[in-house]
């Protein structure tokens, strides 16, 4: 079965950094372009941004542009988002998600939590 566990959330002070990690597994991961999503509390879960099977384009929400940065390792079937100068409106619970045919994602994992203090 499919697995993806997210880690590396924690609570960290604006202006930190966190490397968020999401192991695959069940899969064959090169086939899937992978995403990062957030929820914040009472909004509803955003793009955060997005990385081709390849690992060549990516794509990110305006918000985080210059900030975060997504990349993957097909080898160790992982995905990673680097996120620098944290905000307290980064605080939210962070998902990845994995995509196979190009429409809604076909696999989320449980989520970890990144909290920026001011």
């Amino acid at each position: 079965q499919v697995q993806l566990v997210e880690s590396g959330g924690g609570l960290v002070q604006a202006g930190d950094s966190l490397r968020l990690s999401c192991a695959a597994s069940g899969l064959t991961f090169s086939m899937y372009t992978m995403a990062w999503f957030r929820q914040a509390p009472g909004k509803e879960r955003e793009f955060v941004a997005f990385i081709s099977r390849s690992g060549g384009p990516t794509y990110y929400t305006d918000s985080v542009k210059g900030r975060f940065t997504i990349s993957r390792d097909n080898a160790k079937n992982m995905v990673y988002l680097q996120m620098n100068s944290l905000k307290p409106e980064d605080t939210a619970v962070y998902y990845c998600a994995a995509d196979k045919t190009g429409g809604d994602y076909d696999f989320w994992g449980q989520g970890t939590q990144v909290t920026v203090s001011s």
